[in-house]
């Protein structure tokens, strides 16, 4: 089997828990929301608490991430394939995400979805760009929700979902809404 056989096998193997990342920046008196689907993240420090995300370097999220200074995780639960659909097959250049959903906003303007409640606001403390295609973001916890334990929403309930966005898109100028 080649080596690029292997590590695909081997990464289908795996059946990691989704969540949806969100974040927003204020510039100029103007609002920018970003959030989308994310498979690639995990804990990075006991103590301190830290959390790593990486996000695809063509989503909007990631361009919205990179001028905030917080992020919003929010873990699925089995019973979000909804909102799993929403923020992985719509694209934050054309669509609004949030349009409907209950939110409140957090710091730097990161928008909160009320209806997870098993979330962590982060503070980013660095990102990493090694030339993939995703940036990774490590983040300090600046505060904590959980609705209890749970089923998580994983990735083979998803498989099924059209991404807005093929991993190697890349946009230029850095926002489709900035072309007007």
């Amino acid at each position: 089997m080649p080596e690029e056989d292997a590590f695909s096998a081997l990464m289908s193997s795996l059946d990691t828990p989704l969540i949806v990342v969100t974040t927003g920046n204020e510039t100029d008196g103007v609002l920018e929301r970003g959030g989308c689907l994310v498979g690639f993240h995990t804990q990075s420090s006991i103590g301190p608490e830290r959390y790593c995300v990486w996000l695809s370097k063509a989503n909007h999220t990631a361009r919205v991430a990179q001028r905030s200074s917080h992020l919003a995780v929010h873990f699925l639960t089995a019973d979000d394939l909804a909102l799993a659909e929403r923020f992985g097959t719509l694209t934050g250049d054309r669509d609004d995400k949030f349009e409907g959903l209950r939110t409140e906003t957090g710091p730097d303007g990161v928008p909160i979805l009320l209806d997870c409640p098993n979330r962590l606001v982060v503070r980013r403390t660095s990102l990493l760009d090694e030339g993939g295609d995703h940036l990774c973001l490590s983040a300090e916890t600046v505060s904590v929700s959980s609705g209890g334990p749970f089923t998580p929403l994983r990735l083979s309930d998803a498989e099924h979902l059209t991404p807005g966005h093929e991993a190697e898109e890349r946009h230029a100028p850095p926002t489709e809404r900035a072309a007007g």
